[in-house]
């Protein structure tokens, strides 16, 4: 058997979960306060995933950068692939918070969202 140990992000309690595996699979789990830890554990062992946050490059705006992040989660494996995708985008203003600036960001089919707002510049020749 294969002892695996984590800290539970499921909820502010943190708690420390240890997770025993047994043939590759998830034999029992224990640590956990409330029933968040235990789902928590099965998928970081089995499927982690992570919501993916960046900023990209903006044009026509006061703003030079614009944060952004993946609209739910995306496979861990893909965390590189998908920054690859994100700092090659340039959005151009404007843009309103959650904007869809990529529909499916390293064939994951989750889109990339805007964060933040970004307006036009304003004319500097008044």
């Amino acid at each position: 058997m294969e002892k695996k140990e984590l800290i539970c992000i499921g909820c502010p309690m943190g708690c420390p979960l240890t997770v025993t595996m047994k043939e590759g699979r998830v034999h029992d789990i224990s640590g956990n306060t409330c029933p968040r830890g235990e789902d928590y554990a099965r998928k970081e062992v089995t499927n982690p995933t992570r919501i993916v946050t960046s900023t990209v490059k903006v044009t026509g705006s006061d703003r030079s950068f614009l944060s952004v992040k993946t609209k739910s989660d995306i496979p861990k494996e893909k965390i590189f692939a998908c920054m690859r995708e994100i700092n090659a985008i340039v959005a151009e203003a404007p843009v309103a918070i959650g904007d869809v600036l990529l529909e499916n960001v390293a064939g994951t089919g989750i889109p990339v969202v805007a964060t933040k707002a970004a307006g036009v510049k304003a004319d500097d020749k008044c």
